[in-house]
């Protein structure tokens, strides 16, 4: 572990290292451009913080930020890391940046590269405030992922917890009850108090015989709705008892002694009866007749 750390402490000391003298070889360069712009001495001196510094803030960024917050880290990067390497180059090509004879807004021959490179070497410090200032409160509003525990550690807790529920249910069990166990003595009855009546002998209560109940596999009940299935044949059907017209008569007598006249109807014997409509109005003939009625 500790050769470890000291491996990653030797790592981001040469990348310090490496980054200063990048910025001191770059820093004539951009300083000379700084004063080819129009810039006097404290703006020229400063000008090369103000390129490379950001790209050194933008690579901390990248290290500290994720998701979409770092594409937009390493975008900032590489922008700014390509425009820096465009005024080193011009630097290079023009030797008169070097001792600052150059006329002020000249940077190249041909006036559309001049514009351009003008256009670039102002609007770099625009952008490193615009582009610091996001990064910097990406960074600050940055919260980082919580590292999830090794799952051997939530393995021995489940075993620790489950060995713990076990031994407490262990303790909260009751002893079983185990069918051989001697029965309690019988309480004898002590005499304290003379007396000459003797204690009858009390006899053991038999203990009905349990008859074991057979089980029989019972036809689950469906719960789907049943189907019409039509007419009944006439095979199934129970066939009533056919009754004589005598006998129909003196049924519907009975039925009908206690009724009133108005009550005497072909319906009200049909359903007292239980006949056809046929055999229910000769029926009501006859008796309205018998009554002395008028036959409707």
């Amino acid at each position: 572990m500790n050769l470890h750390r000291k491996g990653r402490a030797a790592l981001v000391l040469a990348l310090v290292v490496v980054v200063a003298m990048a910025f001191r070889v770059s820093w004539n360069a951009l300083r000379d451009i700084a004063g080819a712009i129009g810039a006097d001495d404290t703006a020229a001196t400063l000008y090369p913080f103000v390129v490379d510094g950001l790209m050194a803030l933008a690579l901390i960024a990248t290290l500290v930020l994720a998701g979409r917050d770092r594409t937009f880290a390493l975008r900032v990067l590489a922008a700014y890391t390509i425009a820096s390497l465009v005024l080193n180059y011009v630097h290079g090509l023009v030797p008169e940046l070097h001792g600052r004879s150059v006329d002020w807004g000249r940077l190249a021959d041909w006036d559309p590269a001049n514009w351009a490179l003008v256009l670039l070497a102002t609007s770099l410090p625009v952008g490193s405030i615009y582009f610091g200032s996001d990064l910097v409160a990406k960074v600050l509003h940055h919260r980082p992922t919580p590292i999830t525990a090794p799952i051997t550690n939530a393995e021995e807790s489940t075993n620790i917890e489950r060995n713990r529920s076990s031994s407490d249910l262990v303790v909260s069990t009751p002893a079983p009850i185990t069918p051989n166990a001697r029965p309690l003595p019988r309480p004898v009855a002590v005499g304290f108090l003379k007396s000459t009546v003797t204690a009858k002998p009390v006899e053991a209560i038999e203990q009905p015989t349990v008859t074991s109940i057979e089980r029989r596999a019972v036809a689950a009940e469906s719960t789907r709705p049943r189907r019409a299935t039509g007419r009944v044949p006439e095979v199934a059907r129970t066939p009533r008892p056919k009754r004589t017209p005598d006998e129909l008569l003196a049924e519907a007598r009975k039925a009908t002694a206690d009724w009133p006249d108005t009550r005497l109807t072909a319906e009200g014997i049909r359903r007292e009866v239980r006949t056809s409509p046929a055999n229910a109005r000769s029926l009501r003939d006859t008796l309205r007749a018998e009554r002395g009625l008028q036959v409707a």
